[in-house]
């Protein structure tokens, strides 16, 4: 059995000083919500909680799929980086970034700098400047890892998903396929349509979509909506499960849903994988979490076929 953990949005808090030079620019917008809204929601004990109960599992292997911080400035990376190094093995983890890591132009290139360790894992690199796509080989599992990071214009949210970066992911995945392997994909932005609002969508759904129908693949993980989500990518081979999460720094009470995690347990063999997905959810007193059997739109809770 392999067991991967999943979590998203971190958003770590809470922010540094800004200087003026820093705020003059998209960052501004972002410094305003924080002020109005997210410092009230995001910064408490969510985070610890989650990354606690995590602990206490038996896990393998650690996806984060992005938006590590808000404003992307330099002092925000390099706490993000020492959070990191306190929390997370870099040969266990894997992590790609979110449109909040490049949130101005030369933030992406200076947080995947720092990030390396994690972002590849032990792996390989397989893109050019930014590293993406990666691959990481774990037992049964390879996971890759694909950046949608991009900064956007004030307002905007948008990911990229280029044609470069999907013909190189797409020959990882068929490779892996050939090898046996259970192939998991990890992007910040939602993948599907409609998922998020169109200032935030994905910019390249289809690109993504004809290359794990053409190349296969077992398991997407996303971020990005700050929800517990589960869609689908219909295939040939069947339906490929493509689930979200809520930020890991919810706190209680909020107009999201609390913080939390996934788990997958991934058992069986090619032809024959089987996938139990679990989610942890962070109670509306602040300081349990529970594994919530009962969310409308989790994955089951017993084994079913994929891939």
């Amino acid at each position: 059995m392999f067991r991967l953990a999943h979590i998203s949005d971190v958003h770590l808090g809470p922010l540094p000083k800004v200087s003026l030079s820093e705020l003059a620019s998209k960052r501004i917008t972002g410094y305003v919500n924080w002020r109005r809204n997210r410092r009230k929601h995001m910064f408490g004990t969510a985070l610890e909680e989650i990354i606690e109960e995590m602990a206490e599992t038996e896990l393998d292997h650690v996806a984060i799929t992005g938006d590590l911080v808000n404003l992307a400035t330099s002092t925000e990376i390099e706490t993000v980086t020492q959070w990191l190094e306190v929390n997370f093995l870099p040969e266990r983890t894997t992590l790609v970034p979110g449109n909040h890591d490049a949130y101005v132009p030369g933030a992406l290139k200076h947080a995947v700098k720092a990030w390396k360790p994690w972002i590849l894992a032990g792996g390989e690199a397989h893109g050019e400047g930014t590293y993406f796509p990666t691959l990481t080989e774990r037992g049964d599992c390879a996971i890759i890892g694909i950046s949608s990071a991009n900064p956007s214009l004030p307002f905007m949210a948008t990911g990229d998903f280029s044609r470069k970066q999907a013909k190189k992911a797409g020959a990882l995945l068929a490779d892996a396929g050939r090898r046996g392997k259970f192939r998991v994909v990890l992007i910040h932005h939602p993948p599907v349509e409609d998922a998020a609002s169109w200032h935030k969508r994905l910019k390249g759904i289809g690109k993504f979509q004809k290359m794990i129908r053409k190349n296969g693949a077992e398991l997407v993980l996303h971020g990005h909506t700050h929800l517990d989500s589960l869609h689908h990518i219909a295939t040939d081979r069947g339906n490929i499960p493509v689930v979200g999460v809520a930020s890991a720094s919810q706190g209680p009470k909020g107009k999201k849903p609390n913080a939390g995690f996934n788990m997958f347990e991934i058992t069986g063999k090619p032809g024959e994988w089987h996938l139990v997905h679990r989610r942890y959810t962070l109670n509306d007193d602040g300081r349990t979490v529970s594994e919530n059997t009962q969310a409308p739109r989790a994955a089951t809770q017993t084994p079913v076929p994929v891939g």
